[in-house]
């Protein structure tokens, strides 16, 4: 008995003196982890109010848009971009107002627009839209071969169909027939979901199928020039 109750002391002098040399750094630990959580919650609460802040300031310049304000929605839009630069609602704004230079045919607006999502924007479904709605704006400013080094600079998943179809739109614009039905055709065999419109891609290839079946010129016969009409 006399031996386990000098166990016991020496184990608790021992505990002791690690308590004298440790204890310091484990209130300090403690204190450090309390300080964190409380620190974490602080910025979590803060990150919140600011995505409610953002997304009522979207809510509003969507609203403006629609009662055809759209002074006050660029106002807006310019606020989101400046007070939220790194949030959804900001790139969201961007595709909004760029929708609104396309429908004011403000086409080299709208692609400055889509431009700064597709590099800034750290939503990768977003950067993928933006590019695609840029790579339509290109075309529409005849600039076919800019257009498809933006569709092709990213892999599209799962709006394959659409980027398909849209470098289909490039290629025709380019006078590449056969490029364009290929990229259709594509669109076409890849759409499983009804991404794209089937009809209009139904139409699309009907007629490029009878373009490009069609020879441009008579062959020439072997070792003959080919008549002149």
């Amino acid at each position: 008995m006399d031996d386990y109750l000098l166990n016991e002391r020496e184990q608790w002098e021992a505990l002791t003196r690690w308590l004298r040399v440790n204890g310091p750094a484990i209130v300090a630990g403690i204190a450090i982890a309390a300080l964190g959580l409380g620190g974490y919650r602080w910025w979590q609460a803060r990150e919140n109010n600011v995505d409610l802040a953002a997304g009522a300031t979207f809510m509003e310049m969507e609203t403006a848009f629609e009662h055809g304000d759209s002074t006050q929605a660029f106002i807006l839009v310019g606020d989101l971009e400046r007070q939220y630069p790194s949030s959804p609602y900001a790139d969201q704004a961007r595709l909004t107002s760029a929708r609104a230079f396309v429908e004011d045919g403000q086409l080299a607006r709208a692609a400055d627009e889509l431009q700064e999502v597709v590099q800034h924007s750290s939503d990768s479904i977003l950067r993928l839209v933006a590019r695609l709605r840029l790579a339509r704006v290109q075309i529409a400013l005849q600039q076919p071969s800019a257009a498809l080094a933006t569709l092709n600079g990213a892999q599209p998943g799962a709006m394959a169909p659409q980027y398909a179809q849209a470098r289909g739109d490039a290629y025709y614009a380019m006078g590449d027939k056969a490029a364009a039905l290929a990229q259709y055709e594509a669109a076409k065999a890849s759409d499983t979901g009804g991404e794209t419109d089937s009809g209009l891609l139904d139409l699309e290839i009907a007629d490029l199928s009878a373009d490009v079946a069609t020879p441009a010129a008579p062959a020439a016969r072997a070792g003959q020039p080919a008549k002149k009409p």
